[in-house]
């Protein structure tokens, strides 16, 4: 299926294509929308607006040209102000899709990778990077409108351009620039740690316990930072483990169990709550798309 250009943005924030998906949004009146993550990796180009994006409790204040990167398990939303034209591009990438792009020397995630692994998910662009990733994206879309023969092929190869310049561009960055970016040090290093162990005690109890601070300090700073509770953070990490156990092949016992649900009514719950069908019926959608 071919990347599509969009005008209007849709809050259904699923693939259909088994690939990739460019986007090209542009709303004189954008929608609200919540906390989400993509069983997909995502490059998001801002053009326009007055956004705020917030990653995993790091708030980003974008500036034209800048570019975020989220993968699978990362949490996001956008702040918008309304008043000014919302313009970007986004692309969606397979996880599969992406790894099969790469060969024995170049990996072609590894700037989701270590955008994870440092927690700091910004590439301000500028110069000639910023003008080769603009121009890959306006080709990208073109390709899209124009079909005919080739024109898969084309997508596929400025796709694979484009994923090289970012890489490029991402290591090629001389430091983490701090300027417009608020987030709180002790949030991070709790996030980190409820990330790397999402199968262990996770109370309130324990977490005040192991970083020294009050229960009510932590939640507080924890909800500032973050936008949710420590207890829908956790819920919403552990149902994203969980489904990206499921599309790996566990079975449901194990994809709750290796999640860290002590039960599976909990489990249950959360699951149709947080996507809108039970865990049986997400496998049994999954099977039908192969």
């Amino acid at each position: 299926m071919p990347p599509k250009k969009q005008k209007q943005f849709s809050t259904r924030q699923l693939m259909d294509a088994p690939d990739f998906e460019v986007f090209h949004y542009m709303d004189a009146h954008p929608v609200d929308v919540d906390y989400h993550s993509h069983d997909f990796y995502e490059i998001y180009f801002f053009l326009s607006g007055r956004v705020s994006y917030v990653i995993e409790g790091k708030t980003y204040h974008l500036r034209p040209g800048d570019m975020l990167l989220t993968n699978n398990r990362e949490l996001h939303k956008p702040l918008i102000a309304d008043g000014r034209i919302y313009e970007r591009f986004v692309v969606w990438i397979s996880p599969s899709f992406l790894h099969s792009l790469g060969d024995e020397t170049t990996d072609l995630s590894r700037c989701f990778d270590a955008s994870s692994r440092r927690h700091y998910n910004l590439l301000r662009l500028t110069g000639e990077s910023l003008q080769t990733i603009r121009k890959l994206l306006d080709r990208l879309e073109a390709a899209a409108e124009r079909g005919g023969f080739g024109s898969g092929v084309l997508r596929r190869a400025y796709l694979m351009e484009l994923l090289v310049a970012v890489n490029l561009a991402y290591f090629g960055s001389v430091s983490s620039e701090e300027t417009d970016i608020v987030y709180n040090p002790k949030v991070s290093e709790i996030l980190r740690y409820i990330n790397n162990n999402l199968c262990g005690d996770l109370s309130l109890d324990a977490l005040s316990q192991r970083f020294y601070v009050s229960k009510y300090h932590l939640s507080r700073q924890f909800k500032q930072y973050v936008g949710l509770t420590i207890h829908q953070y956790i819920m919403k990490k552990r149902l994203i483990a969980a489904k990206l156990l499921l599309l790996e092949g566990a079975t449901i016992s194990e994809a709750y169990i290796g999640s860290g649900f002590g039960d599976y009514s909990n489990f249950l719950k959360g699951f149709k709550q947080e996507f809108g069908l039970s865990p049986r019926k997400f496998l049994e959608l999954e099977r039908d798309d192969l």
